[in-house]
């Protein structure tokens, strides 16, 4: 699954590709996962000029300039690509087509992938928003009974980390991830806010530097603990794992627990 800084980079190459672009058909093969109907989505798109791509959590946000927005949520195996005048590719949930013939298609095989027309704010806070304090995270914890792995993850709380960047924040920070929330010392918690951002933001460098074109798939080969090719941490111990709620969880024993 694309995950915070896969998205990011994504975002910000749509954009690049797609912004100030006028969109005259929407075509909906999959309708299953859509909030509202494809004629009502049709009707409300058609003919605006797509302002702006971003990321919002783990959603792609296409703003339009009447103030309409398209969310596109890719779910564990959704893909997208960029098309000339006709798309072909296979399991296609969604596509664009704008005024030059370029267009978009989301796929996915499973039929999991998501689009949303005007999705509602959500309370639960980005991940690198300024608001991702260590105060925030310290009310947070005093407020959950379950480990710091399942904090992280919960969209509920904290919008845009998955399972693969909650192991490399913790190990950034020298939290076990079988930690209660509850125990955490202050001090940790500081470095827990600041791993969340420094692991991010040095991810997305790492993926446009390898990728800088790349509106799909996941890019991982550069991740120090959460890597099935990686048998120790840069610092020399060895990378241990277990399936926790049918995910599984990368760590070393330099993390400390906190139980």
């Amino acid at each position: 699954m694309p995950e915070l800084p896969d998205l990011q980079v994504f975002s910000r190459n749509l954009e690049k590709t797609l912004a100030g672009k006028t969109l005259q058909k929407v075509i909906v093969h999959n309708s299953k996962k859509l909030n509202v109907s494809a004629a009502v989505l049709q009707k409300t798109l058609k003919g605006q000029k797509l302002k702006k791509v971003h990321r919002v959590g783990k959603e792609l946000h296409f703003d339009f300039d009447s103030g309409d927005v398209l969310a596109l949520h890719l779910m564990l195996r959704g893909q997208l690509h960029l098309f000339e005048k006709k798309n072909t590719h296979k399991h296609t949930v969604i596509e664009l087509l704008f005024d030059d013939d370029t267009g978009l298609a989301m796929t996915d095989g499973f039929g999991q992938a998501t689009p949303t027309l005007n999705p509602e704010e959500r309370e639960a806070i980005d991940a690198l928003s300024p608001k991702m304090t260590a105060a925030f995270l310290k009310e947070q914890l005093s407020k959950t009974k379950g480990n710091i792995k399942n904090l992280l993850l919960d969209q509920h709380i904290i919008r845009g980390i998955g399972n693969a960047y909650a192991d490399e924040i913790l190990w950034d920070a020298g939290i076990s991830p079988f930690s209660s929330s509850q125990k955490i010392p202050e001090a940790k918690i500081k470095a827990l806010a600041k791993s969340i951002k420094d692991v991010l933001h040095k991810a997305e460098k790492e993926i446009l530097k390898t990728h800088p074109d790349i509106i799909s798939g996941e890019v991982r080969d550069f991740m120090d603990i959460h890597n099935p090719k990686k048998t120790h941490s840069p610092s020399g111990a060895t990378i241990q794992h277990k399936a926790v709620g049918g995910r599984k969880t990368y760590y070393t024993e330099e993390q400390e627990l906190f139980d």
